[in-house]
């Protein structure tokens, strides 16, 4: 562009001149709207932060439940039956909410199967006899119980093995019964002592130096190296366990994916790919030594490792963590080799190449609550556009909330009849107006790109009722990696973040289950110890009907006191459906 002093002196130049700086300037007042529109959005991000409010929840009002559906009769017969049923629905769980009210009255007792220690207060001479009468008698007592905790009690345990010999023959030898295995060598450390460590890092996610303490209230002091020590004397017996729970998860019709943050220490030195190593392990040095260049270069002194967790989401409930040094699809790609169900992940390029890739037979699920969020972020400046997208995704998940105690078959006739109704209605409005005329670079645009990308997986779940329609259980396994991080804060090697994987899959499986962990590992360590291989039986799901005592009912009752919650709330919220 030419200089402003330096003006053409000709009529055609100067209107050349001007047609480029009206070009320039449009360009440049659009490219301020922009910035204007993202610092405005930032600022309401910002405030929302503040206030605390970051939960993706729709404001149901009545205005909004009256949806705009086109005059469809077909529609307006499943909204009947839908009323219908949220009034059954409701009396239904508020006979069940009376009948445990009654059922289970307040009850300030404590647990009647702990032990008791009776202990007689002591009387006063002035309490005990009486001026004119003498000694007084005890006609009863009045027991006041207090509940008394104990320190965790540790013992040693002095195995006599005899050593047999004939007497005066000493040619015979010496006999003596045979050592078990133990977890370390020597058998110095019991079945309980490992569950105990293992479930206190992995469970509840403490690190060794808190251990010391704990350990050390009730008198012994171990080493964090000892710690360790059994931790790994713990990984290599339960590794046919773990080899065999990867299998059924990658036996299931679907399995749910996701991956986070971890940070592992610098290691000392570059590693070197060994030539007798397997093709996959020569891969993960590599992506090693890679990463280690990287961070040198930018003068770091740890690595952004990557955890990475695949769960079953029909019938095969294990979750099991698998640990990278990055995030390329390597991981994804070895773990899933071969498998040919349904994927469910976010949707980063490395999952899509892998699902998605030459020779693949996975069939890609994609996540509604993604979908959701993404419209929920851009109704904060788009509060009147995105107000029928949120409620046509809240009806989908009203659906899923009437189904959840359906059959397969029942769930996948209801998705048919009701929810391709509700995906159908949110075409219309991604091929309207309203989403044509987003700007592609605003939030409202890019929720509408999502739901446009994946519009084909987003529909998977209504092919099949046994499929979920969000990863949101498997994302929500995230939070257990970033518990467990907030406490040990770093990996030291990559063979910690590999034993640690497979420990907290062990871990994350049995609590799946509402399982006393620590009761849970202690008998499987005891029963591989002697020898058992039947690895089947020391599956959680397996192992749990065969203890019922180590179930944490409670657990399971607020599970169900949530549902029951949640189904009356969706259904007293459809019995407000107003029907054009």
């Amino acid at each position: 562009m030419q200089e402003a002093t330096s003006l053409p002196d000709d009529l055609k130049a100067c209107h050349a001149l001007i047609t480029e700086l009206e070009s320039r300037l449009t360009e440049l007042s659009k490219l301020n709207d922009d910035y204007k529109r993202e610092v405005d959005e930032l600022n309401l991000t910002v405030r929302k932060l503040l206030e605390g409010k970051r939960r993706e929840k729709f404001p149901w009002t009545v205005q909004q439940l009256a949806l705009e559906f086109p005059d469809d009769p077909e529609l307006q017969e499943a909204l009947q039956q839908a009323k219908a049923e949220a009034a059954e629905i409701t009396e239904e769980i508020t006979v069940k909410r009376n009948k445990r009210r009654k059922q289970k009255k307040r009850d300030e007792k404590l647990p009647g199967h702990l032990r008791r220690e009776f202990v007689d207060a002591l009387v006063s001479d002035s309490e005990r006899y009486c001026s004119e009468h003498g000694e007084r008698k005890i006609i009863r007592y009045d027991e006041v119980e207090t509940l008394v905790l104990k320190r965790p009690e540790l013992y040693v345990r002095v195995t006599r093995y005899p050593i047999l010999a004939c007497a005066g023959q000493p040619q015979c030898g010496l006999k003596s019964p045979e050592r078990p295995v133990g977890i370390v060598e020597g058998d110095r450390y019991d079945a309980s002592l490992a569950a105990a460590i293992t479930n206190n890092k992995f469970g509840y996610y403490l690190p060794y130096y808190r251990m010391q303490d704990i350990f050390a209230s009730s008198g012994w002091t171990p080493s964090r190296s000892t710690l360790d020590n059994i931790v790994d004397g713990l990984e290599f017996i339960v590794q046919p366990l773990i080899d065999l729970m990867w299998k059924r998860v990658l036996s299931d019709l679907g399995v749910g994916i996701d991956d986070t943050n971890v940070t592992l220490l610098m290691p000392s030195a570059l590693p070197k790919v060994k030539d007798d190593d397997t093709p996959e392990q020569q891969l993960k040095t590599q992506r090693l030594i890679e990463k280690m260049l990287e961070a040198q270069k930018k003068g770091e002194a740890s690595l952004n490792a990557k955890m990475w967790v695949y769960s079953g989401l029909v019938n095969q409930p294990y979750n099991l963590f698998d640990f990278r040094v990055s995030r390329h699809r390597d991981g994804p790609a070895e773990v899933l080799r071969g498998y040919g169900g349904h994927v469910m992940a976010d949707c980063y390029s490395g999952n899509l190449s892998v699902i998605l890739g030459s020779g693949s037979t996975m069939t890609r699920m994609a996540c509604w609550s993604h979908a959701r969020r993404y419209m929920h972020e851009a109704r904060i400046n788009f509060a009147k556009e995105t107000t029928l997208p949120l409620a046509l995704m809240a009806q989908l998940y009203d659906i899923e909330r009437r189904a959840v105690d359906y059959t397969a078959e029942q769930r996948l006739k209801l998705r048919q009849q009701d929810s391709l109704l509700i995906l159908t209605r949110l075409r219309q409005w991604l091929d309207g107006p309203i989403a044509g005329d987003a700007l592609p670079k605003s939030k409202l645009g890019k929720a509408i790109n999502y739901l446009r990308n994946h519009w084909q997986p987003l529909q998977e779940f209504t092919r099949d009722g046994r499929l979920p329609i969000d990863n949101n259980p498997v994302e929500a396994l995230m939070k257990q990696i970033a518990t467990g991080r907030k406490n040990w804060l770093f990996l030291g090697s990559v063979r910690a973040g590999e034993r640690n994987a497979k420990l907290m899959s062990l871990v994350s499986s049995a609590h799946r289950q509402d399982l006393d962990v620590e009761m849970y590992l202690d008998d499987i360590i005891r029963s591989i110890l002697s020898g058992s291989t039947d690895y089947e039986s020391m599956l959680p799901d397996t192992w749990r009907k065969s203890h019922p005592s180590a179930i944490r009912i409670y657990r399971q009752e607020e599970r169900r006191d949530q549902a029951d919650r949640s189904r009356f709330q969706a259904a007293k919220r459809r019995q407000l459906l107003r029907t054009p």
